[in-house]
């Protein structure tokens, strides 16, 4: 199924001014973005079937593409100007927030103290507990064991606020670089997030992967550093490196009472005002006066969040130039507005572990997060031409339904799909249409998700997050309501390329166990590719990384009952040439009537990016339809190159000239010829063998650091930085991933057991000349071994 077909973006990386084709579909260079601003998704023009907008909107704000946020917020405003009183009392209520992070930041921790704190759940239990209950929203068996999140988890609670119930829809999601596609699928339907970083390693590796992942969608967020009960912890390292690496602007609005073991509460330095977490489980909070030691510094720092606040807010800026202080209502809006602007985070603290500064977090997602109606999500209305519209979808109960099915998961009643609604309402009972087949689904049932336990509904308004059975569709497709008379194609979320292959059998008879497993699991995730290579005679998977691939072989034997074999995991290896070469090829095949005939005449030349064919012919020697022969035979090479058999990258293949004949020629001659032509000018042009280059980040206690930059340097790898803490240090570093098989057994083994890395792909480059001349030996001997 081509990657078009499933609704889903596969390329990770894409160049302006240039159209990528994928099976009969189109990916222009269109973007959609949910916001109009930063970096966006790739549309396919070829989806059909329509939704209507609201008719209280104007066309030129239906239509209306923004670029920045200020363009934006005009739109938002007027959408909202023309809503009904019920539709903004509805959208005010509800707030759909993540919670992200680096790996072992304490997100599903702080998650479970949220539902704790709001009623969700009456009791806390931890992820690696000892009552062998483990946290509500790690509900998977594999994920209390390995005390990791592996699925993002849904769910939903309620917080009281100045005498008002508020709605959340929150989303748990996983740390690990191996499980990013849970990240990114989350990130795309929510409208704010809480960013979790520790206070004592600060902003990590996998922390700026997600603010990377959060500014792609757009997503304004709130900071907690966490774990400030912790020896080392440090708020304000934590708050410079928010600001330089990250480079968002980021202040205090709260101090700390108290220090690592001693942290007793916070102080709001907005109001100015103490809140002390007491209670068993610090549910009561108790406010007081600012303790004297603390004076100095919450002044301080109330300077430093209005100064900040200056340079991204023109009201505050005015009254600050003009020497007046901002009052605690004019604060707290300027904050709201430029976090919503995505200029600003606000930083909370606390400690998760402890019970200590939780309710205030949730008071600042009410305060400073946006609600649904203002996020403006676009959509692209398909004309009868092919061409593209954006459109803008309204928050609103009123209007026709539109929704995005962003995770799919086998549940006990069958496939449990997740919709995130946008525009209108649904209902159970109700028909939908499935944009990419066109066909109508009944909602047979309809439920609000809580972790793997469900409560039935009977319908969900706009804004919400929802979830039905019975529906066949694949993760990023669109449903609308019934008898419109628009086509539209919404965004699927970006899904990256997967670095690591590995062969897998079923130890025994297959009985169809093996393949239902492998077809639901690729549904489920993007990431997770599965292929027959027909050379060997193999099932390949391929994945994000060892860990990724690892966790769905003990799924295939846990669920499904079936003991695999995998093979040596295999790196993703890419060809390309580092010269330009002329080429001059004909394709000549007599054997009885009508022959093969064809000849292609051109230049082949390296390209930074996405391969590339282009034609030149004048006079037309080669006819339009043969040149379109061409670009399929060039297309064929891509898949195979001529080195190794991996996938070649960045080549430039130009033909300007060739040969015909009257009778002999056709489409599979030049094909043909285009192959051969390729092939020639390929072993002409200085090939090379590129492979994925990682970031490899990788924290341990400080008496290990010499063992451990001994490590990198046994593997070849290149040290970008380390930075030294109280207790621990973390290398930044890149290596080759081939070099990094069995990288997790070995740092146990010098770290004690305490050591604990990430990897993510940076790169394709250049191996060394002898491992290319034994990959080229290895792969020559299996072609011969085959013949």
């Amino acid at each position: 199924m081509s990657s078009v077909v499933r609704g889903v973006w596969r390329s990770s990386r894409l160049v302006e001014g240039i159209t990528y084709k994928c099976s009969n579909y189109n990916f222009g260079t269109n973007k959609l973005t949910r916001g109009g601003v930063g970096k966006g998704l790739c549309v396919p023009r070829c989806i059909s079937r329509g939704f209507q907008t609201s008719t209280y909107l104007s066309e030129d704000v239906k239509h209306q593409r923004p670029h920045t946020y200020e363009e934006e917020k005009v739109i938002i405003d007027e959408i909202i100007k023309n809503s009904t009183t019920e539709d903004i009392l509805a959208s005010k209520r509800i707030r759909n927030i993540g919670i992200s992070a680096h790996i072992d930041s304490g997100k599903t921790t702080f998650t479970e103290r949220v539902l704790f704190y709001t009623g969700r759940i009456k009791a806390i239990h931890e992820v690696r507990g000892r009552d062998s209950v483990g946290a509500k929203m790690d509900h998977m068996d594999l994920e209390r064991e390995k005390g990791i999140t592996i699925q993002s988890a849904a769910t939903y609670c309620s917080w009281d606020k100045d005498n008002q119930s508020y709605h959340f829809n929150l989303i748990d999601t996983p740390g690990h670089i191996d499980f990013t596609i849970e990240v990114e699928r989350a990130l795309r339907v929510l409208d704010g997030a809480v960013l979790v970083v520790c206070a004592v390693a600060g902003v990590q590796s996998q922390t700026v992967t997600v603010d990377r992942q959060m500014r792609r969608y757009n997503i304004p967020r709130i900071t907690f550093i966490n774990k400030m009960d912790r020896m080392g912890a440090n708020p304000w390292k934590a708050i410079d490196q928010i600001n330089a690496k990250l480079k968002m602007h980021a202040a205090a609005i709260q101090v700390p009472i108290g220090a690592e073991e001693n942290l007793q509460g916070v102080v709001n330095i907005i109001d100015r005002v103490a809140l002390y977490n007491e209670g068993a489980q610090g549910e009561t909070i108790r406010k007081d006066k600012v303790p004297e030691d603390l004076k100095d510094l919450v002044e301080e720092k109330r300077l430093f969040l209005i100064e900040t606040l200056a340079d991204v807010d023109e009201e505050i800026a005015d009254i600050y130039l003009e020497g007046e202080e901002p009052t605690v209502e004019q604060i707290k809006a300027a904050i709201r507005r430029a976090t919503i602007g995505r200029k600003f985070t606000p930083v909370l603290m606390g400690s998760a572990l402890a019970n200590r500064g939780i309710q205030p977090v949730l008071d600042a997602v009410v305060d400073y997060l946006p609600q649904p109606n203002e996020v403006l999500n676009t959509g692209f209305e398909v004309q009868s031409d092919g061409s593209e519209t954006p459109i803008n979808l309204v928050a609103s109960s009123a209007a026709p339904f539109v929704g995005l099915a962003f995770k799919l998961e086998e549940g006990p009643y069958g496939q449990l799909t997740y919709i995130r609604v946008y525009q209108g309402k649904l209902k159970k009972g109700a028909y939908m249409t499935h944009i990419k087949s066109g066909k109508k689904v009944k909602v047979s049932r309809l439920v609000r998700m809580h972790s793997n336990e469900m409560e039935d509904v009977s319908e969900v308004g706009s804004g919400e997050i929802c979830a039905t059975f019975g529906i066949d569709c694949a993760s990023g497709d669109t449903f609308i309501g019934q008898g419109l008379n628009k086509q539209i194609a919404m965004s699927s979320m970006f899904v990256p390329e997967a670095v690591i292959s590995l062969s897998i059998a079923p130890k025994s008879k297959e009985n169809g166990a093996f393949s239902k497993a492998m077809n639901r699991f690729q549904k489920e995730d993007p990431t997770f590719r599965v292929h027959f290579d027909p050379e060997s005679k193999e099932t390949i998977i391929s994945g994000m990384g060892e860990l990724h691939l690892e966790i769905y072989v003990e799924r295939i034997k846990r669920e499904y009952g079936v003991d695999c074999v995998t093979g040596k995991p295999q790196v993703s290896y890419r060809e390309t040439i580092t010269g330009s070469t002329p080429f001059d090829y004909t394709h000549k095949k007599q054997s009885g009537g009508a022959g093969q005939y064809g000849r292609v005449i051109g230049e082949m030349k390296p390209i930074e990016g996405e391969n590339k064919f282009e034609t030149q012919i004048v006079g037309g020697k080669i006819p339009e339809k043969f040149l379109l022969a061409c670009q399929k035979g060039f297309d064929d090479c891509l898949e195979k190159g001529p080195l190794i058999g991996h996938k070649v990258l960045g080549v430039d293949m130009l033909i300007n000239d060739g040969q015909t004949h009257v009778v002999d020629s056709s489409e599979m001659a030049f094909r043909t010829a285009t192959q051969g032509a390729f092939k020639q000018a390929f072993e002409n042009a200085q090939p090379v063998i590129l492979e994925p280059i990682m970031t490899v980040d990788i924290t341990a206690p400080n008496e290990f650091q010499g063992a451990v930059v001994g490590l990198i340097n046994k593997l070849g790898g290149m040290i970008n930085e380390t930075v030294n803490g109280q207790d621990e240090f973390t290398v930044s570093a890149e290596c080759s991933l081939n070099s990094m098989f069995g990288f997790s057994t070995t740092l146990r083994a010098s770290t004690q057991g305490k050591g604990e890395f990430s990897l993510e792909f940076l790169k394709y480059a250049q191996t060394a000349p002898q491992l290319q001349k034994q990959l080229i030996s290895d792969y020559q001997k299996a072609q011969a071994s085959k013949k």
